[in-house]
């Protein structure tokens, strides 16, 4: 199994707004490709600024392809993102998941 991590970080008065547009996009997207086997969101507010960091758990790399395309250690963005992020991050992190429980 593989994991999949991206953070981004939103001004903290859109972050319940930018929450609400996560789980109609890519939180929705990645529970309806084949191969994810869940995503877990986490937020962490510090002052003004909110992070968002979203865990995803998928059965391969070809999983994550479907979801990705080819190049899936680029992040994947949506149009209305730029109304909400201070700044697009250009990749993710790709991890071996050895145990879970």
């Amino acid at each position: 199994m593989i994991a999949r991590t991206w953070h981004g970080r939103v001004p903290t008065g859109k972050a319940d707004a930018y929450h609400a547009y996560l789980l109609r996009t890519g939180l929705n997207d990645y529970a309806s490709t084949p191969g994810n086997r869940g995503v877990q969101a986490l937020r962490r507010t510090e002052g003004d600024i909110t992070h968002f960091l979203l865990i995803t758990l998928w059965d391969s790399l070809d999983a994550i392809r479907a979801f990705a395309g080819p190049d899936y250690d680029q992040a994947r963005y949506y149009a209305e993102d730029d109304d909400y992020l201070l700044e697009r991050e250009p990749t993710v992190t790709h991890y071996e998941v050895l145990s879970t429980s």
